[in-house]
């Protein structure tokens, strides 16, 4: 089972609802699946413009459609308890920092999780020791999210953080 399955396994297992950007492809579409075939609920948020190219997942329980990239990431953060970061590319890597620098400046206490599948986020992490280590970000950024190996974990520290079922 990958990664991306388990995650929605576990979602649905836990009674938790995905929010994701709606696409059909990659692997938050493995991630929306697993959960919907499992029995999550699961909303999919996803600007006008990419409505074709990511092809809006048809077995989600909600679908919210936006003008912008920048109203996805709010509407996403908006509803949301948690951060989950799978591996991905430049645009997990923007939902990262964003939300990142977001609770570096105060404006959110949610839990950001990086799961290091195979040890992906490895050079990610080294990068964010070096910022800090070159004076341009303080200790407390290291602090700011959590890196755990797999979903297994990721079940643990999430039932740790919310108990046994945390809010949708």
């Amino acid at each position: 089972m990958t990664t991306a399955q388990a995650l929605g396994r576990l979602l649905a297992a836990e009674g938790w609802r995905l929010v994701f950007g709606a696409g059909d492809i990659g692997l938050m579409g493995e991630v929306a699946r697993a959960a919907r075939m499992s029995g999550a609920p699961a909303m999919g948020v996803i600007p006008q413009h990419l409505l074709a190219v990511e092809r809006g997942r048809q077995d989600r329980t909600g679908l919210v459609i936006t003008e912008t990239m920048h109203e996805r990431k709010k509407v996403m953060f908006a509803n949301s308890d948690a951060i989950v970061v799978l591996p991905g590319g430049a645009g997990t890597l923007d939902e990262f920092f964003e939300v990142l620098t977001w609770k570096q400046l105060g404006l959110h206490d949610r839990p950001i999780y990086l799961v290091d599948a195979g040890g992906y986020w490895k050079p990610l992490v080294a990068l964010v020791e070096h910022v800090v280590a070159q004076g341009f970000a303080a200790d407390s950024l290291l602090g700011l999210y959590r890196v755990v190996p797999d979903v297994d974990t990721l079940g643990m520290a999430l039932r740790s953080d919310f108990g046994a079922r945390p809010a949708a």
